[in-house]
């Protein structure tokens, strides 16, 4: 389990295809502290570390992860979003966040408000009724306050912070991001689809 808050931005330093993908990223992390087995939301993909280095670890990605998240599309140099695994005890200052991706959004708009950034984001059609107006979103593994919700698409803004430590200050229109739907969200749909 994760929180949503971003501690760090990684870069991809290769990129192994045998198989399964595997991905080496470059963190600030003290990886002395991360054990092999370890789970790390990755652009809000949480996967396995399977090795370490001094400043690296290496984790792997199925074909199916490749094909329902955007790691397909990381080459070497792309800069990734990392949080470690939430510990009892650890400040909950997002929300629960799983780390397993409902789909891939696309950034639509992006505008200037106030020192902020309003972005705007299309969700898989599967995903939209998932969103609500001040309900929580975690888009590349960065918890979120969605302020509305028009058809297929979604508003958040980000502000100063937000855009400088995280992955928000590359985006721009186009971009492809990683979806997690509020998972209070999904137990309720699940419920009413009982009924």
């Amino acid at each position: 389990m994760f929180t949503g808050i971003v501690t760090d931005v990684g870069r991809v330093r290769s990129i192994q295809h045998d198989g399964d993908t595997r991905f080496e990223i470059t963190t600030a992390y003290d990886m002395g502290a991360v054990e092999i087995g370890a789970s790390i939301a990755n652009s809000g993909v949480c996967l396995t570390v399977i090795e370490t280095g001094p400043d690296w670890f290496a984790v792997q990605a199925s074909g199916e992860t490749l094909s329902k998240t955007t790691l397909g599309g990381w080459s070497e140099g792309s800069r990734v979003n990392l949080e470690r695994a939430l510990k009892v005890g650890d400040e909950l200052g997002g929300h629960i966040v799983s780390g397993h991706v409902d789909g891939v959004g696309e950034v639509v708009s992006i505008k200037d408000d106030g020192e902020s950034k309003r972005f705007v984001i299309r969700a898989p059609q599967h995903l939209k009724l998932f969103m609500a107006p001040k309900g929580s979103v975690a888009v590349d593994g960065v918890s979120l306050t969605v302020n509305e919700v028009e058809g297929d698409t979604f508003g958040v803004n980000i502000i100063p912070h937000t855009q400088s430590v995280t992955l928000f200050g590359d985006y721009v229109v186009g971009s492809k991001v990683n979806l997690e739907i509020d998972m209070l969200a999904r137990y309720v749909a699940r419920l009413l689809e009982k009924e």
